[in-house]
C-alpha cells in the first residue's frame, strides 16, 4: 500500500514539471524508467542560446556635438548598430563627405538656448554628450559645464531614459592649469549623476587617439596613441606616483570611446555611474 502512495506522489510531481515548464503535458503514463538516474534525465533543463539582437527601430540616439572627432565616430558606431541617429550642434550638417553622414538627422542649435534645440529631443530615447572645449577658464567652465547641464536638464524634463557624458579623465598638475575645463566637466557630472542615478554613465578618457579630420585633412593621431596605449595599459600602478603618474594614464582609440558610448547609451542592464579609462578598454574588448 505504501509503495502505491509513493507511485503516485511521483506521477503527480513529474506532471507538475511538465506543465510548469512549457504549459503543455508531457507524460500521463505511468514512470517507465528502469534506472535510478531517468527521472533526473526527465528533469533537465537545456540551455538556451544567447542571440544578440538589433535593438528595436524606436530606439532614438541624439548625439550632441556629432560634428566633432568624437561625436562622428559615435554616430557612425550608432548607425552600424541599426540606431535612428541625430545630431545636434551649432553648425548643424557635418561636412565629412562620408556616405554614412546621409543616415544622421542633422539639427543646428544652441545649447544656451532650450527653445533653439527642443524638436531636437522629440522621440529621443538616449543622448550621448560629446560637448566641450577650450578657452578662458570661464569660457571652458560655460562650455564643459553650463551647456552640458542645461542638457541634461532638458532631457530628464522630456522623459529621455538615459543619457551618455564624454568627461574626461584626471591627469594631475595639468587639472590646475586647466582649472575650469575640469571644474565645468565635474559640475557637469555632478548634475547628470543627480537627475540620472540609473540611466546617467560618464566615460573619463584620457587621449583619445584615431583619424581626425581637419578641414580636408586626415590627421592619424593613432600613429602616437596606438603604441602609447599597447604601453601604459599594463602600467596601471605608475598612475599612483604622485604629481606625474596621472600623466601616464593610457590613450584609448577613439572607436573604443564610440563603442562603449554607444552600448552605454542604449543597453538597459549597463551599469550607471563612472567609467574610467580602463572601464573602457574592458568595455571595449567585450562583444
Amino acid at each position: 500500500m505504501s509503495q502505491l502512495i509513493h507511485h503516485s506522489k511521483l506521477m503527480v510531481y513529474r506532471f507538475s514539471i511538465g506543465t510548469s515548464r512549457n504549459g503543455r503535458f508531457l507524460s500521463t503514463g505511468p514512470d517507465k524508467s528502469s534506472g535510478p538516474n531517468d527521472f533526473a534525465k526527465t528533469d533537465k533543463v537545456e540551455e538556451a542560446e544567447t542571440v544578440e539582437l538589433p535593438p528595436p527601430p524606436t530606439e532614438k540616439l541624439l548625439v550632441l556635438g556629432g560634428n566633432g572627432f568624437v561625436g562622428s565616430h559615435i554616430c557612425k558606431e550608432a548607425l552600424n548598430r541599426g540606431l535612428t541617429v541625430a545630431s545636434l550642434s551649432r553648425s548643424g550638417k557635418s561636412s565629412i563627405q562620408e556616405s554614412w553622414a546621409n543616415s544622421v538627422i542633422w539639427h543646428q542649435g544652441n545649447l544656451f538656448s532650450t527653445d533653439s534645440w527642443k524638436d531636437a529631443l522629440k522621440g529621443v530615447t538616449s543622448i550621448i554628450s560629446c560637448v566641450g572645449g577650450f578657452g578662458s577658464n570661464s569660457e571652458m567652465y560655460k562650455i564643459n559645464g553650463t551647456a552640458n547641464i542645461n542638457a541634461i536638464r532638458a532631457a530628464s524634463e522630456e522623459g529621455v531614459k538615459r543619457f551618455v557624458y564624454i568627461s574626461a579623465a584626471d591627469f594631475g598638475v595639468v587639472n590646475y592649469l586647466l582649472k575650469g575645463y575640469y571644474e565645468g566637466k565635474r559640475a557637469a557630472e555632478t548634475e547628470l549623476l543627480t537627475r540620472y542615478p540609473y540611466g546617467g554613465v560618464i566615460l573619463r578618457p584620457g587621449f583619445i587617439h584615431g583619424t581626425r579630420h581637419v578641414g580636408s585633412m586626415k590627421l592619424p593621431l593613432s600613429v602616437i596613441g596606438s603604441p602609447l596605449e599597447m604601453v601604459l595599459q599594463h602600467a596601471k600602478a605608475l598612475t599612483q606616483v604622485p604629481l606625474v603618474g596621472p600623466l601616464l594614464t593610457p590613450p584609448v582609440s577613439v572607436n573604443a570611446v564610440a563603442k562603449v558610448a554607444v552600448r552605454a547609451a542604449t543597453d538597459p542592464v549597463f551599469p550607471p555611474g563612472i567609467v574610467d579609462v580602463y572601464g573602457i578598454l574592458r568595455y571595449s574588448q567585450q562583444r
